[in-house]
């Protein structure tokens, strides 16, 4: 298929789907001392904090899920840009050490 015609047909599918912004997944690296040690009241406080600045930023930003390892919190969010990403650790006051698009997802039915 030609570059034309994959614009084309990603065009075709984003007006029947009715997206409007394009969508990139990041994760996001969060370097926060002791977050594993983090209550489930404070895990819970910090989560209602970023929900509330995602409803003030809009629809075109996504909080997928977070995962708490050691001194950091890895999370996953869909966003049309990184500066929309920045702008919500920075309302939310949340640190945002390292933004990284992901370039493509693998699983195990990858191997097939």
């Amino acid at each position: 298929m030609s570059t034309r015609h994959m614009v084309l047909a990603a065009t075709v599918l984003a007006f029947f789907s009715g997206a409007v912004l394009a969508q990139q997944r990041f994760i996001i690296e969060r370097e926060i001392p002791g977050a594993s040690r983090m209550s489930k009241g404070e895990l819970r406080d910090i989560s209602r904090l970023s929900n509330k600045v995602l409803k003030e930023l809009g629809p075109d930003i996504q909080w997928v899920q977070s995962y708490v390892a050691g001194d950091k919190i890895y999370c996953i969010y869909d966003a049309p840009s990184e500066a929309l990403i920045k702008e919500h650790a920075q309302k939310a006051g949340f640190p945002a050490n390292r933004i990284t698009a992901v370039a493509v997802t693998i699983d195990p039915t990858t191997a097939q």
